[in-house]
């Protein structure tokens, strides 16, 4: 990473000249030869990423940004699609038709060339496919006599893939299957081999099914891995127990949704005799069980997160470790790593200790149930847990002091978007859509994981050990820019420069707490932001405006909490050997890089599978009337989100009473003749117009109420 910074301040000079790969060498003074391989390496990486390219003669330059743009392709399905940049905030895509698209597919990470420049929308072609958004593809089989093409389901995929009669795998004309691709060609169909047969397309429940299966999820663990879960015993070995900090007789609970059945961290807390508190975070020790090397911990990394769909879990861990040995289940005991900290009335963490512990849970408690208590709403659960309501009061109490003291007087920034919760029936049909409230005692488990999570990335930080950081860059100036604009159009500024500090964006936030326009601008503000991800290299948490900050609390449903688990056992028990330091520096950038991935491919899949049960739910309401808000505005039309996050399309061509145009720079269609206005952040009240359960789409119909 060190490498790479000063590789791209050499090219960012004025003085640099366009260089090879061997004058570039020269110029670094890189002459051993493990370092030249590193370096190729760091080149080509860059390369393929779109963060540097190749002139006309072979020499690396940094692509110039009024030129190459990069982004992500959103097909169409007549043929040409929009690259949506990295650096927009809203609506400015560039068109790519569909002779330009150089065989880039939807969803594709791209680099592309501007090659015509119009006032109302800038024109380019695919330079560089930079990351393909689909390997796997679901669709429908048409069999031939000696061929076939397997129809996307994503109607913006609009080539077919080509499958060669020896690579159907005996699927039968109309069946949906999940296809390979093997060879991708710039202007010709793709070519796939089917490696599964799903069955009809009017299977029950095929539609999660195909979302699993393009995103290359595995339900089910393979053999080797469940020869292993043998081995993995039920219940805590009392010789190990001897072995740790016996912590069985402090009251702790659990706080976790209802349903929610990986428990991976419990909290105890007290009042010292200095004023001070002692916080306990306690997280199951998963490393015990998933041993480095192992067919368990290599299926562990493959998977890298459990994936939260709408009516499924796919875990990352076997349910025997993850509902069962590991799971800090109330009234067993349990293996833990222990982060017990001191925190003064300032939200300072004063003295903390890191430790191996064996802990037994007292309570295992929901969020509802303790805001109720921490609200005195419910007589019946405050006699049941009457033992409790001082610790929960005392809890509340101090992630008052940790979000207040700590956080917002730093410029931490805290979005509170409005999140759905889905309810389906028991045959998994959607039933409801109702907001999801973030509670008093959502925000004291978040809390304490924050600082928890703080405290053990400063206390590995010092160790100079391999370590993987949760990291959060700061935005681009680019981004910034483009957000300054923006918000002049509702009255709001932003500091001008090119470095912003997080407490500038957490002064935003709060100016627009409370206004008609808050959802849709916090959203804007978001993407404005750079995309968190895991690094071996500590650059802080913008967001969070914390110089160090890891993911230390949640081993069951994501690897980076368990590697740093297994970096810190072995710390603690002086196994570190040189050797295996080295070997962690050498893996911990792969490592990030696909730990970040997987995490992506997952919020993507448990997207794309709320927006089938969305689009589902909104099929039997054609023609019904709701209230909504215009949340984004784009060349074809703008999308209208609903009160309960159900979001649609309203066609610019739908629009019957006038020509509307295209207003990019305001985020707004206006009437030709009417210079009627459809602007970003508008009240509208639409009805639904078309539902697609396929392309997981729903249209909407502007009603016009004063026509009425």
């Amino acid at each position: 990473m060190k490498l790479k910074n000063v590789l791209l301040n050499v090219m960012k000079s004025e003085n640099y000249k366009p260089l090879g790969y061997k004058d570039l060498m020269f110029l670094l003074e890189i002459k051993n030869k493990s370092e030249k391989a590193e370096f190729k390496k760091l080149l080509d990486r860059m390369l393929s990423e779109g963060e540097v390219v190749k002139n006309k003669k072979g020499k690396y330059i940094l692509p110039p940004k009024d030129l190459y743009v990069k982004g992500t392709l959103q097909g169409h399905a007549r043929g040409f699609g929009f690259v949506i940049p990295e650096d927009a905030i809203t609506g400015s895509d560039i068109f790519i038709s569909a002779s330009s698209l150089n065989g880039a597919l939807d969803k594709d990470k791209v680099l592309v060339k501007i090659i015509k420049k119009t006032a109302k929308r800038d024109e380019g072609e695919i330079f560089k496919i930079l990351e393909r958004g689909h390997q796997k593809i679901v669709g429908t089989y048409d069999k031939s006599r000696n061929f076939g093409f397997v129809i996307p389901d994503n109607d913006k995929l609009v080539k077919d893939i080509f499958i060669s009669s020896s690579d159907e795998m005996g699927a039968k004309n109309g069946d949906k299957v999940v296809v390979d691709i093997t060879n991708w060609h710039p202007k010709k169909n793709p070519e796939g081999k089917i490696i599964e047969i799903l069955g009809s397309a009017d299977s029950e429940g095929i539609e999660i099914l195909s979302i699993i299966r393009e995103y290359d999820f595995n339900v089910d663990f393979p053999p080797e891995v469940v020869s292993e879960l043998n081995e993995v015993p039920d219940k805590v070995d009392p010789d190990e127990a001897k072995n740790r900090r016996d912590l069985r007789n402090i009251k702790m609970v659990t706080i976790d949704g209802k349903d929610a059945k990986d428990l991976d961290d419990a909290v105890s807390v007290k009042k010292l005799d200095n004023g001070n508190y002692q916080l306990g975070v306690h997280i199951a020790d998963v490393t015990h069980y998933v041993r480095e090397d192992t067919a368990l911990d290599r299926e562990a990394y493959g998977r890298a997160t459990s994936v939260y769909l709408v009516d499924r879990v796919i875990p990352m861990l076997p349910q025997k470790l993850s509902n069962g040995i590991c799971s800090l289940n109330a009234g067993e005991d349990r293996l833990a790593f222990t982060c017990m900290m001191e925190i003064d009335s300032k939200g300072k963490v004063v003295t903390h200790e890191v430790f191996k512990s064996v802990i037994d849970i007292d309570e295992r408690m929901n969020y509802e149930d303790v805001t109720a208590i921490l609200k005195g709403e419910d007589e019946s659960l405050m006699k049941r847990y009457e033992d409790f309501i001082r610790d929960f009061k005392l809890m509340e109490e101090l992630a008052e002091i940790l979000r207040t003291e700590r956080r917002d007087k730093r410029g931490a920034i805290d979005f509170d978007f409005p999140e759905s919760k889905i309810i389906l029936d028991e045959k998994g049909k959607p039933v409801d859509v109702v907001l999801y409230e973030r509670t008093v005692s959502h925000k004291i488990i978040e809390e304490f994981m924050l600082v928890c999570n703080e405290t053990v990335a400063e206390f590995m930080f010092w160790s100079n050990l391999p370590f993987l950081y949760r990291v959060h860059e700061d935005p681009s100036s680019e981004k910034l820019d483009a957000l300054r604009n923006f918000l002049t159009n509702f009255g709001y500024t932003l500091k001008k420069g090119k470095e912003i500090h997080p407490a500038a964006i957490q002064e935003l936030v709060k100016d627009i707490e409370g206004t008609d326009e808050e959802d849709f601008l916090s959203r804007l503000i978001l993407r404005a932001m750079q995309q968190a991800r895991y690094s071996p290299d500590n650059i802080g948490h913008f967001g969070l405006a914390a110089k160090y900050y890891c993911h230390f609390t949640s081993p069951i449903r994501r690897y980076p909490d368990l590697l740093i688990h297994r970096i810190m056992g072995q710390m603690l028990n002086n196994e570190l050997t040189e050797k295996k330091i080295k070997k962690y520096i050498k893996r911990m950038e792969e490592m990030a890089d696909h730990t970040s991935q997987r995490e992506r491919l997952a919020e993507r899949a448990e997207r794309d599978t709320d927006d089938l049960k969305k689009t589902e739910f909104m099929a039997n309401k054609i023609g019904e009337e709701y209230e909504g808000i215009i949340s984004s505005v784009a060349s074809f039309g703008f999308f209208v989100e609903l009160k309960n996050t159900v979001e649609g399309l309203v066609r610019v061509q739908d629009l019957g009473d006038d020509y509307y145009i295209y207003d990019e720079k305001n985020h707004r269609f206006i009437g030709e003749r009417t210079k009627k206005s459809f602007k970003l952040g508008d009240s509208i009240s639409v009805k639904v117009a078309k539902v697609s359960i396929p392309l997981r789409q729903v249209d909407f119909a502007v009603v016009d109420k004063d026509a009425e």
